[in-house]
């Protein structure tokens, strides 16, 4: 069982969701709320992932973050070595990768909140930020939390982006998808099959659990209306 791979996936799954919260929440906000005529040039681009072979994603990305690149350039200055085949290089991928995964579920629920709520809280005084905590949020947090437990489980079994711009480096870049697919190679089918059904075990019952989770909420938060 190659721990390292499961454990790398883990921290890779948990920083990308960290960023995807930062990142995602306010790319949903402004597609729920905006009356723009051009927004779904926006939510193409962000849809964009899901439709892409993971393949021609990871190579433009890795493009992107190559040292021919401005982005490229600046990083090396920065840090001394470049972004790709590095454990931030895949994060930055997996981010872009899983963007939907977390933006389309929130913005599926700020969508659903009633407008009315949120101009009775700007009448108060309450602010923009205020009113998205106090009332957006808790309104909103089953689809919050369908994002992230999606971009989490989607991180987790990445494959072809994963590849593509991080390679397979034991410790740095090596995840559990290409653990197995390095075992599958090997003709090792029984340690490929351990960690294949680690990895659906864990998706299945993360997956469970919010849809759990999703029911419960759902089904008090009427009654504290």
């Amino acid at each position: 069982m190659d721990w390292s791979a499961i454990f790398l996936s883990l921290r890779l799954a948990l920083v990308v969701c960290a960023i995807l919260l930062v990142v995602g929440t306010p790319i949903a906000l402004w597609l729920s709320f905006t009356r723009w005529r051009w927004k779904f040039f926006v939510e193409s681009i962000v849809a964009l992932p899901l439709v892409l072979p993971p393949t021609v994603l990871g190579f433009y990305v890795l493009v992107a973050m190559g040292s021919n690149s401005p982005i490229g350039r600046w990083y090396q200055s920065l840090t001394g070595h470049g972004l790709p085949f590095t454990f931030e290089g895949l994060a930055i991928a997996s981010v872009i990768y899983s963007l939907p995964f977390a933006v389309q579920p929130m913005a599926a629920a700020f969508s659903q909140v009633d407008r009315n709520l949120i101009s009775a809280s700007s009448i108060l005084g309450a602010s923009r930020i205020r009113t998205f905590l106090r009332v957006v949020l808790p309104l909103s947090i089953g689809g919050v939390v369908t994002g992230f437990v999606l971009s989490f489980a989607h991180t987790l079994g990445e494959f072809g982006v994963v590849l593509m711009v991080g390679g397979n480096i034991p410790g740095v870049t090596r995840t559990v998808s290409i653990a197995i697919y390095d075992h599958v190679q090997a003709l090792d089918y029984a340690g490929a099959n351990h960690m294949a059904l680690i990895l659906m075990a864990f998706s299945f019952v993360t997956l469970s659990i919010t849809y759990s989770l999703n029911r419960r909420i759902w089904a008090v938060w009427p009654m504290h209306r």
